[in-house]
């Protein structure tokens, strides 16, 4: 399984790109793990209220896995996924108000007000 860089064919863009900010948040999370074999996995679930959710956990590579390397970080997503999370950003807020992970995802068509659901 290749570590490179997993573009869009056609856009030649990373599958998902991740900001500085949420990539501070993942490598302090993932030193907490204390695994260095870890990366953060990436997926679509069916459920919440707009019918798909989004999950993070942080998890070794599977063989079918896409492994994208975001200066350093590894962000997984499974082929299934990444049909719904293609051209995806992931950002982390930390105001008052709204603590977590953020997706900026282009794919959607509806959200939910959590911003944690979506549609397609």
């Amino acid at each position: 399984m290749s570590q490179a860089q997993v573009y869009d064919p056609v856009k030649q863009q990373p599958l998902i790109s991740v900001t500085s900010k949420a990539l501070v948040e993942i490598r302090r999370q993932l030193e907490r793990q204390g695994n260095p074999n870890l990366g953060i996995r990436l997926a679509v679930k069916g459920g919440g209220c707009s019918g798909l959710s989004y999950h993070i956990d942080y998890d070794e590579a599977k063989e079918r896995d896409h492994v994208i390397d975001q200066q350093g970080v590894n962000v997984l997503v499974d082929r299934k996924s990444a049909i719904y999370l293609k051209g995806m950003t992931v950002d982390f807020s930390d105001d008052l108000n709204s603590r977590g992970f953020r997706f900026i995802n282009p794919n959607a068509t509806n959200t939910c007000g959590c911003g944690e659901s979506f549609s397609v």
